[in-house]
């Protein structure tokens, strides 16, 4: 790659991120067509004060060769995508890289490959990059890309690799018949590094990604720098209103502008995005004015991808609007560990509750073919050697455990398996310290009911399977003054240490962590965070967060932000989080107990 100033390291870190890439495959369901907006960090940051190719697509998923085109303008894409093939534009320039067989490349690059032990991306491909140029006589001429183009490139693959999977097909839109799916509008910030070589002072770079081009995150004047944009879409010209029902059977329901207790059969909801809930529509009109009308379209998106987020698997019913009736239907009201799903014992401490027998009575009674009982997986091996179990979900979960459907046991273990899924599955470095054996630290942050859900952790240590150690510290304010100091050995690879207090103040007493876990954390909500984030800045450690819907992880990307904290794992649902919907009293949003993961420091 002859290249002036590019470095080896560089080169390998470039057909790393081509490889991760390449194994996304987005060809199963991104066309020339699909045109993707790209925005590197500042305009200032590159020659010419401007991103060198803020548009590219990808090529090759309905025929011919695989890979990604990037151009100058959404306009040069357009004038160059035809129905079947690319068309010569003349003077327009675009980056090409594409996926070729070894066996097809030039000499010198083979020899490259080899020399340097470069991945490759799938069994026997690696990209080809160049720069082509269409004259005005219809002649192409090549040139390969400088450095601060194959850079762009390179942060443009790692945050593609991320964020593509999570467009959502727009399932109204576009004929039966066409072949080319078509997608809501998207948007999604992620944070890169750079290579150490290419930092110049900053480690981590903004990228962002739109469908279409243009889909802006259109940055308000009023907006801070810290602040994450999120999906816009125009509000109508008319506010329309509807009878909802929706609600109708939870236990409160409260106008989202005056907060005053409506009955449900007397309730109105916005006419557009179905979400918000007013008493009369004079506050509906007012609230419109005073804020919801700017997000009244991102409310719409959330509302729409409700379906997706239901798990349809379970047999139980899957909605606690009322959580005292919920328990109830299930047998398992003021029993056990379920005692903290509703406010029945809310007088009794976290940590507190009066336990009276073994794991039977610990889950509420139920019968033992509803529970997972306190004994090993079996015939759990890989390659004949005993190792942590990955689990991509519940319904491999149940599957391992034998457990029915019908068990509602899903809505408790959802604390401790988010913990198990975050450290084998989304932070590299837990996860290969457990592979090899050792002991992981994790500080896990703000601890509530979880406290009374010791014998649901007891999970995790036969999930690790016979290999591996972890050490989970809870620190926060809720941890009982008796309770504080104390450690709970709930299995001979897994203990749990309880701290009472803040953890920017706590943490300098405590073991180093690898990884730090919130979950449910509604970092909006309290003051106390900006301490605790700005200690997790200041050590590095990767730190992950759930939160329950989507609406707060857009309220929690701003407070990351703002703390100087670089969002590195984006917004995803969560596999592990509950099945069971959790009602808001003003709002419909789809809402789920550890609904949502995002990260930093990743």
């Amino acid at each position: 790659m002859k290249v002036e100033g590019i470095s080896s390291n560089f080169i390998k870190l470039l057909f790393k991120a081509s490889a991760a890439l390449y194994r996304t495959e987005p060809w199963r369901r991104l066309r020339p067509g699909h045109l993707f907006g790209v925005r590197v960090g500042k305009d200032s940051d590159w020659s010419g004060k401007k991103q060198p190719f803020p548009c590219s697509q990808f090529i090759g998923g309905d025929g011919g060769d695989i890979g990604f085109y990037m151009f100058r303008s959404e306009n040069d894409a357009k004038k160059m995508t035809g129905s079947r093939e690319t068309i010569r534009a003349p003077n327009v320039e675009l980056l090409r890289v594409t996926y070729e067989l070894e066996t097809l490349m030039f000499p010198s690059n083979r020899k490259m490959i080899k020399s340097l032990s470069l991945e490759a991306s799938g069994n026997d491909r690696f990209p080809v990059i160049d720069v082509t140029r269409c004259t005005s006589s219809g002649e192409l001429q090549f040139r390969n890309p400088t450095l601060e183009e194959l850079k762009f490139v390179y942060a443009f693959m790692r945050a593609i690799s991320l964020v593509h999977p999570l467009l959502q097909a727009d399932k109204e839109s576009g004929p039966n018949w066409t072949r080319l799916i078509s997608f809501d509008p998207f948007i999604e910030t992620v944070d890169i590094q750079w290579p150490s070589e290419m930092a110049r002072g900053h480690e981590l770079v903004a990228v962002t990604i739109s469908h279409p081009p243009g889909q802006a995150y259109e940055e308000k004047i009023s907006s801070t720098a810290s602040s994450t944009p999120t999906k816009y879409a125009e509000p109508p010209d008319e506010v329309t209103f509807m009878d909802i029902r929706v609600n109708s059977n939870s236990s409160s329901i409260h106008c989202a502008m005056c907060e005053k207790e409506v009955h449900g059969d007397q309730s109105l909801c916005c006419g557009r995005c179905r979400a918000v809930v007013y008493c009369t529509s004079l506050c509906q009109k007012q609230h419109w004015k005073e804020s919801h009308k700017s997000m009244c379209g991102l409310y719409k998106a959330m509302m729409e991808r409700e379906e997706e987020l239901v798990m349809k698997i379970f047999m139980f019913p899957c909605s606690a609007a009322q959580p005292c009736k919920w328990l109830e239907s299930l047998g398992i009201h003021q029993k056990g560990m379920w005692r903290r799903k509703c406010s029945c014992y809310s007088h009794c401490p976290f940590g507190l509750l009066p336990v009276k027998g073994g794991l039977w009575d610990s889950w509420g009674g139920l019968v033992d073919e509803e529970y997972p009982g306190d004994l090993p997986f079996h015939n759990q091996l890989r390659d004949g050697i005993s190792s942590p179990i990955l689990l991509s979900g519940w319904s491999e979960y149940y599957n391992l455990r034998s457990l029915p459907l019908s068990s509602p046991v899903a809505d408790i273990l959802s604390h401790p398996l988010t913990v198990y899924h975050i450290l084998t599955a989304l932070s590299i470095n837990t996860k290969n310290l457990l592979l090899k054996g050792k002991e992981v630290i994790l500080h896990y942050l703000g601890p509530e009911g979880e406290m009374d859900w010791m014998p649901a952790f007891s999970e995790i240590s036969h999930l690790l399977n016979g290999l591996g150690n972890i050490q989970i510290i809870m620190v926060g304010p809720e941890v009982p003054t008796n309770l504080s100091g104390t450690t709970s050995g709930i299995s001979s690879r897994v203990r749990v240490n309880l701290v009472r207090g803040v953890y920017q103040e706590e943490a300098t007493y405590l073991p180093s962590p690898h990884v730090i876990v919130a979950l449910n954390c509604a970092l909006d909500r309290y003051s106390s965070w900006g301490g605790a984030l700005d200690l997790i800045k200041a050590i590095g450690v990767p730190a992950f967060f759930t939160e329950q819907s989507e609406i707060l992880c857009a309220n929690a990307k701003q407070v990351l932000r703002g703390a100087g904290l670089h969002i590195t794992h984006p917004v995803t649902p969560n596999p592990f989080r509950s099945p069971v919907k959790n009602h808001d009293s003003s709002t419909n949003l789809p809402s789920y107990s550890n609904g949502f993961v995002l990260g930093v420091n990743a």
